[in-house]
């Protein structure tokens, strides 16, 4: 199936909402809780903001036309922070759906640089180096700590044999 991309405010919040209050995310989401409809508006619109504010910012993805979760880059101060969260029935596609996201951060949004922030809860080493992402110390967020992990977008080049520059 295609994976796509859209601004989130074109998905209905009750959609939205049912990803951000799914219990099986929230097992690896140190920050979650509930969301009321309301919250779930509020936290749209700022996650949308970005995109005026540093040219790129998280998306709703799209597998096959159907939302599927929201991922993105947030600006942070030396970074773009790439997140995902997906419905679990898409769990399978999400090597599919940070490639696709990465090029399009490195190729097309002129990001130079990308980091995760991964919790303690995940063992995530393997599967984040075979992007090229290395490990970069740990972040706080609130009061979670986060293993965190860097990738350049000469790396990416190079590892996909993509010509960013």
């Amino acid at each position: 199936m295609d994976v796509a991309f859209a601004r989130l405010p074109a998905i209905p919040i009750s959609d939205i909402r049912a990803l951000l209050n799914e219990p099986r995310n929230g097992r690896h989401m140190p920050l979650a809780r509930d969301f009321s409809a309301a919250e779930t508006a509020a936290w749209v619109l700022g996650k949308d903001r970005q995109w005026e504010e540093h040219g790129y910012g998280p998306w709703a993805v799209l597998i096959g036309g159907v939302f599927a979760g929201w991922g993105g880059f947030e600006a942070e101060a030396d970074s773009a922070d790439f997140a995902l969260v997906l419905f679990p029935a898409y769990w399978g596609y999400g090597a599919r759906v940070t490639i696709a996201a990465l090029d399009e951060g490195f190729c097309s949004l002129g990001i130079e640089t990308v980091t995760i922030a991964l919790p303690l809860t995940r063992n995530p080493a393997k599967a984040v180096s075979r992007y090229g992402f290395e490990p970069d110390g740990s972040v706080t967020h609130g009061q979670a700590v986060f293993r965190r992990f860097r990738l350049t977008r000469e790396r990416w080049a190079r590892a996909h044999k993509f010509n960013t520059m």
